[in-house]
């Protein structure tokens, strides 16, 4: 899907996924075609650093647990249906990359990385593998990975109010056309809601001059 939307040259500055969707070549596509990516990984991906001051080595597990107080940074990663997403994250730079390791026409330093986010409430993980142009803040990051829960929740809301999986359509052609179908009347009632939400602009009007009263 990725190599596709890469072909057909749809404009997009970063993937982000979850860990079903694991890593390797799909990192590998992505540096390729300059791309950044916040990819989920498992507790017991391994990491290692190199060309910096610390060397770092170890699973994302292990490595987040040994990261210091001072490391972790209270972020939201976007607004929810109760107010902003917060929880608490530590990002870790890995390697300082050039970008012509991987295409020729490409330039400039890229950064590999870790970021683990942490629940505020229950302390659980998760992991993240990161590639971004050097200098690329944590919130930016943070808000990348954020952008999975909006996602999720239009593939959800289209499940529950469009009929999204209910179909039993047993070809390639049938299953297109239901999704599209589908996908067509989501986009239209986003519409609709987004400009039924939306308050109109009030006209500024100009003061009518009073009459003059003559004695």
């Amino acid at each position: 899907m990725i190599a596709r939307a890469i072909a057909a040259k749809v404009p997009f500055s970063f993937v982000a996924a979850d860990s079903v969707y694991s890593t390797g070549e799909i990192e590998t596509q992505l540096r390729k075609a300059g791309k950044g990516y916040v990819l989920g990984v498992a507790s017991n991906h391994v990491f290692r650093s190199w060309g910096k001051p610390q060397p770092v080595a170890g699973t994302a597990a292990t490595i987040a647990q040994n990261r210091p107080k001072k490391a972790w940074r209270r972020l939201s990663s976007g607004g929810g249906t109760k107010g902003p997403r917060w929880h608490d994250w530590a990002y870790l730079e890995l390697a300082d990359l050039e970008a012509r390791e991987y295409n020729d026409d490409l330039a400039g330093e890229w950064t590999r990385g870790l970021l683990v986010r942490r629940n505020i409430a229950d302390g659980s993980l998760a992991f993240f593998s990161t590639w971004c142009p050097k200098g690329t803040s944590i919130q930016k990051l943070v808000s990348v990975e954020g952008h999975r829960w909006a996602i999720e929740d239009s593939f959800e809301t289209a499940k529950n109010e469009l009929g999204l999986d209910h179909n039993e359509t047993r070809s390639s052609h049938g299953w297109h056309r239901h999704v599209s179908l589908v996908m067509l009347a989501f986009a239209m009632m986003a519409v609709i809601r987004h400009r039924a939400n939306t308050r109109p602009l009030l006209k500024k009007t100009r003061p009518r001059p009073r009459p003059k009263h003559r004695s």
